[in-house]
């Protein structure tokens, strides 16, 4: 009953910001509040503002309280390795990705040169534009080592390439590097996106590498300008932590 009743207070609240009904800088009633409307526990209460926080609807500020965020932009991790899928499913969207190729062909200059292997070497060439509430708002090029990644095919880039990657090929997916810049928009971006009046888009460029530290994958991730905010988290460190690490 009580995980009914949380999972309620969510609904409630990401049907309201949805609607509008509540605008973004809206202050949500307090904790004390929701547990007696809702007739729960504080801690019942904090698992459903929680899950708010989590799916981009609301922020806490320690002290103060909870504020609607606005939902028309998206909240993108730039660290951690999270796949479209995973992300469109946090979100809780509408969504869908549209394949447009998975080819293997030869890596070329340009790709050799990110991947760090010779032009000859035979890499997946995957695009895919992700449709989001009926809008592709971005444009994803993967670059995968056709050696490393097998049987690739479209069902799978059309699915998920990383639930291939770590449940059938037992990959381990380890970290990568991400450069982010804003760049003017391409041919490319302009048929499989719907850019409008747009000139620009925001591109996140990853390099993504194995647990044994091989670089296996390199992402074009290319972004319409006023659906995404790309979010990462940071904690100061004081002199006492400088102090641990040292140890």
């Amino acid at each position: 009953m009580t995980n009914n009743i949380y999972w309620t207070l969510y609904k409630d609240y990401a049907d309201k910001i949805e609607s509008g009904a509540l605008q973004p800088g809206s202050k949500l009633p307090s904790e004390n509040e929701l547990a007696a409307t809702y007739q729960i526990t504080r801690e019942t209460v904090r698992k459903g503002l929680n899950l708010l926080a989590q799916n981009g609807y609301i922020h806490k500020v320690k002290g103060k309280g909870s504020f609607v965020l606005d939902t028309g932009r998206m909240n993108f991790p730039v660290t951690g390795l999270v796949s479209y899928k995973e992300l469109a499913e946090r979100l809780g969207r509408k969504s869908r990705t549209i394949v447009y190729e998975t080819e293997c062909v030869p890596a070329g200059e340009g790709i050799a040169k990110e991947l760090q292997i010779r032009p000859d070497r035979l890499v997946w060439r995957v695009i895919r534009a992700r449709e989001i509430e009926g809008e592709r708002i971005i444009l994803d090029i993967d670059y995968l080592l056709a050696d490393i990644v097998t049987g690739l095919t479209r069902d799978i880039t059309g699915d998920s390439i990383y639930q291939y990657l770590e449940q059938e090929l037992h990959l381990k997916i380890s970290y990568s590097k991400k450069v982010i810049s804003v760049e003017r928009a391409t041919t490319m971006d302009q048929s499989y996106m719907d850019l409008g009046n747009d000139t620009h888009v925001v591109v996140v460029r990853g390099y993504v590498h194995l647990e044994d530290t091989t670089l296996f994958q390199y992402t074009e991730s290319r972004h319409r300008l006023d659906k995404f905010q790309f979010v990462d988290f940071a904690r100061r460190e004081t002199i006492h932590d400088f102090g641990e690490q040292w140890k």
